[in-house]
C-alpha cells in the first residue's frame, strides 16, 4: 500500500509541471488576424510600405513563465505586396530580395525576456536572402481569452529593424534598413 501511495504521489508530482507548461498556438492567417508588414525608406524622401500576404507560424506562451515562450514565423517572400505590381516585381527580383531563389524568410526565437515595463524582447535567428543573423523583436502582449467559436486566442505585436546589407541585399540610396511590423493572433491548439 505504501508503494502504491508513493507511486501515486510521484505520478502527481510529475504531472504538475505539465499543467504549468506554455500553451501552444497556431497563428491565425486563415482568418486574416495576423500581419507581417514592412516599411523602407524611398531615397530618403518618403517610405514604401507593404506586406507579405502569405506566412504562417506558431508560438508558445506562458504568462507565468515568459522564458518558456517561443515563436516561429515563416514568410513566403514571393507574396511581397506594396500595392504596385511593377515595383513588387522589382523588389522580388535579384536586385533586392531575390524571392525566386530565397522564397522563405524565417524568424525562430532563441530567448524571450520580459522587460521592466512589461514589454517583451524576443531574441532569435532571422533568415532572409539566404543569410541568418541574430535579431531582436520588441514585442507587446495585446491580450488573450475565449473567442466566439469555442477557441482560445492570444495576441502580440512586435517591431524590428533590419540592416539590409547584413543580409546581402543591395543598399540603394537611403534604403539601408527595413522596419518590420508583426501582429500575431494565435488560436490555442
Amino acid at each position: 500500500m505504501k508503494k502504491l501511495m508513493m507511486a501515486s504521489a510521484l505520478t502527481a508530482a510529475m504531472a504538475f509541471p505539465l499543467s504549468a507548461m506554455a500553451a501552444d498556438y497556431t497563428v491565425d492567417t486563415k482568418g486574416a488576424h495576423a500581419f507581417v508588414s514592412f516599411k523602407v525608406s524611398h531615397l530618403g524622401y518618403s517610405f514604401i510600405q507593404g506586406r507579405f500576404n502569405e506566412f504562417d507560424g506558431t508560438f508558445s506562451y506562458d504568462a507565468d513563465n515568459i522564458e518558456a515562450s517561443k515563436v516561429t514565423v515563416n514568410v513566403n517572400t514571393e507574396s511581397l505586396d506594396s500595392n504596385h505590381a511593377e515595383r513588387d516585381k522589382h523588389l522580388r527580383s535579384d536586385d533586392f530580395i531575390n524571392a525566386s531563389k530565397y522564397s522563405t524568410a524565417k524568424f525562430v526565437s532563441t530567448k524571450v525576456t520580459k522587460n521592466a515595463d512589461g514589454t517583451l524582447s524576443i531574441a532569435g535567428d532571422m533568415t532572409l536572402h539566404g543569410v541568418t543573423k541574430p535579431a531582436v523583436i520588441d514585442a507587446k502582449f495585446i491580450g488573450e481569452g475565449k473567442d466566439p467559436w469555442g477557441g482560445y486566442r492570444a495576441g502580440f505585436e512586435g517591431t524590428t529593424r533590419l540592416q539590409v546589407a547584413d543580409y546581402g541585399i543591395k543598399v540603394v540610396g537611403a534604403s539601408s534598413y527595413v522596419d518590420l511590423d508583426i501582429v500575431l493572433e494565435g488560436v490555442r491548439n
